[in-house]
């Protein structure tokens, strides 16, 4: 498989024409070339702006024996001083131009693959161009490191198009997760909505079962009861829990319950109702000393100490 390389940018191709006009100069030699190899395809891809020679960008040749290229492809190198005298090159494709001179370098890709080759020519033995071969060999070294940076920015340009297209499928990624975020809640919300709803129509079924059915037979059990003051007083205080629940006791009341004990509960629903301390302990059948106890303790876990604070006022304001 052929390996992809980069384009050569005008900029560069720039660069290069004025290597090969330099070379032409300093050797004294009538062309000066930048070859192109693609397979058996071998084609002049920059020419010194020098008269008299033929060879124009674009001039292709075929790759065989006969061409001074093709030898310096395999070989690395290669100098002719006069293909005339020399058997070898004595039916090469260059003589047809009168190009008898022949000296000339292979480029390479950094992989290491073919990218053609630099090379002069001349019509007779150049000495000067000779004296030119490690100047010569220095430019082609300047053309393959222009080919190291030319993949080094290609390669930096795919990697760039690479991490662009995965920010672009990361973005894509995350606006489809808002989307069902937002959809989730959108859902959440409307089940929470569906589930106050449902508990408020609970809520209402229990407090019309409380008022039509537990509070009238409460006001026939108080009739029944008669003069036994503690039984009222135990009826009084369900009485008023059942309107409390009817009237949906405020959340503070509710915490500062929690916080008492069974005992604490009862007095403190007592001193709601405005019993004294002598009341409560008559009617619990406890020391008087016993039920300031419990209010204390009460006073202590409202945060009420040292507060002048009645007790009544604030279990009364918490409701």
């Amino acid at each position: 498989m052929t390996p992809q390389h980069p384009q050569i940018p005008q900029h560069t191709i720039e660069n290069w024409q004025r290597i090969v006009n330099l070379i032409a100069r300093l050797a004294d030699v009538p062309a000066s070339l930048v070859m192109r190899t693609n397979a058996q395809d071998h084609a002049v891809f920059v020419a010194s702006r020098t008269e008299a020679h033929p060879y124009d960008p674009g001039l292709r040749f075929a790759l065989n024996d006969r061409l001074y290229c093709s030898s310096v492809l395999s070989d690395g190198a290669l100098a002719v001083e006069d293909a005339a005298r020399d058997p070898r090159w004595a039916d090469n494709d260059d003589l047809k131009y009168g190009m008898s001179f022949y000296l000339g370098y292979a480029l390479h890709w950094p992989d290491g693959s073919v990218f053609g080759t630099i090379c002069v020519l001349d019509t007779h033995r150049n000495p000067k161009a000779l004296l030119f071969r490690e100047g010569l060999q220095e430019f082609s070294r300047v053309i393959e490191s222009d080919l190291r940076l030319l993949v080094e920015v290609d390669r930096r340009a795919a990697l760039e198009r690479e991490l662009q297209t995965t920010l672009d499928q990361l973005e894509s990624r995350v606006k489809r997760r808002t989307t069902d975020l937002e959809e989730a809640n959108a859902a959440l919300r409307v089940l929470l909505a569906n589930i106050e709803t449902a508990r408020r129509e609970y809520d209402a079924n229990i407090l019309r079962q409380i008022r039509g059915l537990a509070i009238p037979l409460m006001v026939k059990l108080r009739a029944r009861l008669g003069r036994d003051a503690a039984s009222a007083m135990y009826l009084n205080m369900l009485e008023d829990n059942l309107k409390s629940l009817t009237a949906s006791m405020s959340g503070e009341l509710t915490r500062a319950f929690e916080a008492l004990t069974p005992a604490e509960q009862e007095i403190a629903q007592m001193i709601m109702r405005g019993q004294t301390t002598k009341d409560i302990a008559r009617t619990l059948s406890r020391e008087t000393s016993t039920i300031e106890f419990h209010r204390n303790n009460i006073r202590k876990k409202m945060g009420l100490c040292k507060s002048g604070r009645s007790l009544r006022s604030a279990l009364r304001a918490a409701r």
